[in-house]
């Protein structure tokens, strides 16, 4: 089986019994290598010291004093934004239960924390997984895709990597004189992945550089259904079935997931009979009828009814998915 998204952490991480990731010295470490914390040539003797600590006992605990002895007030909120985020890991025992504890109250730990935690988290999901496809589409849970229309084509790329070729940074300083100039280097073609190349993805997994087609009716949209699918089942060992639809021909359907904040408006405008202008039903991307295979793991009085999903981009043309959504308002029996 191919190996993937070493940047996610998985190696330094490791399975308990029930398949879900337990927080390891070594995947803490990590985090104390990010640039943020990690000593630079001008870092005061406390700031090295507290950071050597660290490295060799990642669980200690951090007195006050320490803190008020960095000299540099960033690195000070730093280290404080850092291991409060170190003692959410430590209280929940494994990642997966990190990401939930984080939506029960106030979200207060950075986002960019939160895409890692989904990031590895996918990646034990994934393991042993040889579609690409599935692999590609499963970065819309932790990676902004900027989306475009091509050919009657909803095609969603990377959004930074999108951001660095029009900037021409991926060429270094020479690519980025020329792009300033004449703008040519920032309309590079990026791979778009289908059943018949999808091999490509393999060689370049971590690049982030290419694009699949949310179209109706593409092996993409079937592919992110089954990331979907093994998200919900893998939090709470509930079997559901998602698949593709073109639109909702249920009148007054019983229950509506948005997968990110723009879904959720429009679904609870037309739930509750508004008129949502054209422009908006426009932005969503994609729509998904969820059945659970035991009616009964769902709240009774929903039993046997379909739940619809569905994914839009913002007025700025990028999709900002979020995941805790299919968590957090499944209509659940034992929620």
């Amino acid at each position: 089986m191919p190996d993937f998204w070493r940047s996610s952490g998985f190696h330094l991480v490791k399975r308990d019994a029930a398949g879900r990731l337990e927080v390891t010295d070594d995947f803490l470490r990590a985090y104390y290598l990010r640039p943020e914390v990690r000593p630079i040539e001008e870092s005061c003797e406390a700031e090295r010291s507290l950071h050597a600590a660290l490295m060799a006992d990642p669980r200690r605990e951090v007195a006050e004093s320490e803190f008020d002895a960095l000299a540099d007030a960033d690195v000070r909120d730093n280290y404080r934004v850092l291991l409060h985020f170190r003692q959410r890991l430590l209280d929940a025992g494994t990642i997966e239960g990190c990401y939930l504890s984080l939506y029960r109250g106030p979200v207060d730990v950075p986002p960019l924390f939160i895409e890692q935690l989904v990031h590895v988290i996918l990646r034990n999901i994934l393991e042993g997984c040889d579609d690409p496809l599935r692999v590609r589409a499963a970065e819309l849970l932790f990676r902004e895709q900027k989306v475009t229309l091509r050919d009657g084509h909803v095609l969603a790329a990377d959004l930074e990597t999108v951001e660095m070729h029009a900037s021409g940074s991926r060429y270094g300083d020479i690519g980025r004189l020329i792009v300033e100039a004449q703008g040519a280097l920032g309309k590079v073609e990026l791979d778009v992945l289908d059943r018949g190349n999808a091999s490509l993805y393999w060689g370049r997994e971590s690049r982030f550089d290419t694009v699949i087609s949310l179209t109706h009716g593409r092996p993409a949209l079937e592919a992110l259904s089954g990331v979907l699918e093994a998200w919900v089942a893998h939090f709470f060992g509930v079997s559901v079935a998602i698949r593709a639809l073109r639109s909702i021909d249920e009148r007054r359907w019983a229950w509506h997931i948005g997968l990110d904040a723009e879904s959720s408006s429009i679904l609870n405008d037309l739930w509750n009979g508004m008129q949502v202008e054209q422009g908006r039903m426009r932005r969503i991307l994609a729509l998904f009828r969820m059945d659970f295979a035991d009616p009964s793991d769902m709240r009774p009085e929903l039993c046997g009814r379909p739940v619809y999903l569905a994914l839009s981009c913002g007025d700025d043309e990028v999709l900002r998915m979020k995941p805790q959504n299919l968590l957090l308002n499944l209509p659940l029996a034992h929620a």
